[in-house]
């Protein structure tokens, strides 16, 4: 399983389980995103803390995550960054588009 997923209280945790979140683990991701916002999830957060490398289909469905929670009124927070992803993600300029924490806990302050 390249994911685990946790509900807990109003919000819903993914850990991604992969070093890659690339094109042969973005489109799982992206289908299990629509079924837990299609269960009226609304608050989640990623977990990239074992994921150390992401491509165009990761940042993609981490877009699709965003999308979703902020169509439903809620929140999505991507914690757990590795230096290499955080560094893509400000070169693509989607720190200003995401909300992005350090640990899980932070994220879960936030909602």
């Amino acid at each position: 399983m390249n994911f685990n997923i946790e509900s807990k209280d109003n919000k819903t945790i993914i850990q991604v389980q992969a070093e890659k979140l690339d094109t042969h683990i973005a489109p799982a991701l992206k289908s299990e995103l629509v079924v837990i916002s299609g269960k009226g999830e609304k608050n989640i957060i990623l977990d990239m803390q074992k994921c150390l490398y992401c491509d165009s289909s990761g940042f993609s469905a981490i877009l699709v995550a965003n999308r979703l929670c902020k169509n439903a009124g809620g929140l999505f927070v991507i914690c757990g960054l590795s230096e290499a992803v955080e560094r893509l993600i400000t070169i693509s300029q989607l720190d200003t588009v995401l909300t992005i924490t350090d640990t899980v806990e932070d994220a879960e302050k936030l909602i």
